[in-house]
């Protein structure tokens, strides 16, 4: 797992803006907002994966889960504002790094563990099919020893629908702050899927477009290989993000303390383990997918440039044909009406209808010629 600085947030080097903000979101929009306005917070708390009350602010929530007894706090914040984030810092000791990230979404999947807390990025995706756009949001989980913060910006993870489906499975989430990691995890390598799903659609009908001729379609095919681009770069690091999960939980022994564990015993971690494998078969499953499309596109992008150069080849043929069939005629008059001297003969009677049979008779024989061959 990565692990991460503790300390102050300083700015060294250059003064600019971090370059992942930079690439994420242009230099237009590489500034940090100097002021964010507060986002929809709640905060619920946990006994032995049961609902245990709710607290009103961060400190509170801080407050009951010191007081003992085995309580879990659990944080979920929509958009934050940043007096908010400063609340969460002050109140669970959370990185201010990793806090400074949390402001605009702009980061790639990753799992960094500052001391005690791990900090967890992911990046749902979703499918507008009447835009033929894949919609990537990012989502930010901070796990401690007896608490977790999930921060949304996106509106591809319902939060309030996934506590309710964890409060049905008070087993699963008595283990604690991991419990709700993996399932936020589960959640958003889920819906992956149908995301997939649709834009495979959408490439299948431009397939077809491409070997009708249908105008636009390399236009269309580009659009969509952009996309599919976008879904790589949310699908593809959550491998290495899954790996560092379970890491600590394949062989405690072999990695470094800290950071937030399993509750319960050897036998919560191992089911914890096998919920995991379960997500990354999942994810390296979309990852082939989206790469098979990606792969699909570029073939299609080939064939299309293929299609249009014979298109293009056919169309030349055509014209070089006609052009043969015409330079025929054209010559035979030139010859026979400007370099023909006056002579016995010349006006004779038949002289034009034999002219006329001829040029006509040998673009006849050019037409056949080129027909049999398939120029025309």
């Amino acid at each position: 797992m990565t692990t991460g600085a503790t300390g102050p947030h300083e700015h060294f080097g250059s003064g600019l803006p971090a370059p992942e903000r930079t690439l994420a979101l242009g230099r237009d929009g590489a500034a940090v907002p100097a002021d964010t306005p507060p986002g929809r917070m709640w905060i619920r708390l946990y006994r032995e994966g049961r609902p245990d009350g709710s607290a009103d602010t961060p400190a509170r929530a801080r407050e009951a889960v010191s007081a003992g007894g085995g309580r879990m706090a659990w944080i979920a914040l929509t958009d934050p504002g940043r007096d908010q984030l400063k609340d969460l810092a002050h109140a669970f000791g959370l990185p201010p790094l990793a806090l400074e990230d949390a402001v605009v979404a702009h980061q790639r999947p990753k799992a960094e563990l500052y001391r005690d807390v791990l900090f967890t990025v992911l990046r749902p995706a979703g499918y507008d099919e009447e835009a033929e756009a894949v919609r990537v949001g990012e989502v930010h989980v901070f796990a401690g020893a007896d608490f977790v913060v999930t921060i949304a910006h996106t509106e591809q993870l319902d939060l309030d629908a996934l506590r309710g489906r964890l409060e049905d499975r008070p087993r699963l989430l008595a283990r604690g702050p991991l419990a709700v990691l993996y399932s936020v995890l589960d959640h958003v390598v889920d819906a992956y899927a149908p995301t997939v799903a649709a834009l495979q659609d959408d490439i299948d009908d431009v397939e077809g477009e491409v070997f009708a001729g249908a105008r636009g379609s390399s236009r269309r095919t580009y659009r969509l290989a952009r996309e599919v681009i976008l879904l790589q770069r949310a699908v593809d690091p959550l491998g290495g993000v899954l790996e560092e999960l379970m890491a600590p939980l394949r062989s405690p022994g072999e990695h470094r303390d800290g950071g937030p564990g399993p509750h319960g015993d050897a036998a919560d971690r191992e089911r914890l383990y096998g919920h995991l494998r379960d997500i990354a078969d999942h994810q390296a499953a979309v990852r082939e997918r989206v790469d098979a499309l990606g792969q699909l596109l570029q073939n299609i992008m080939a064939v299309n440039g293929t299609l249009v150069g014979q298109a293009q080849n056919e169309a030349m043929k055509k014209v070089s044909s006609w052009g043969g069939i015409l330079v025929v005629p054209t010559l035979i008059a030139s010859v026979y009406g400007m370099n023909i001297p006056p002579s016995p003969g010349f006006g004779w009677t038949f002289s034009w209808p034999l002219t006329l049979a001829l040029m006509g008779l040998s673009s006849l024989g050019l037409y056949l010629v080129f027909r049999r061959n398939g120029w025309l």
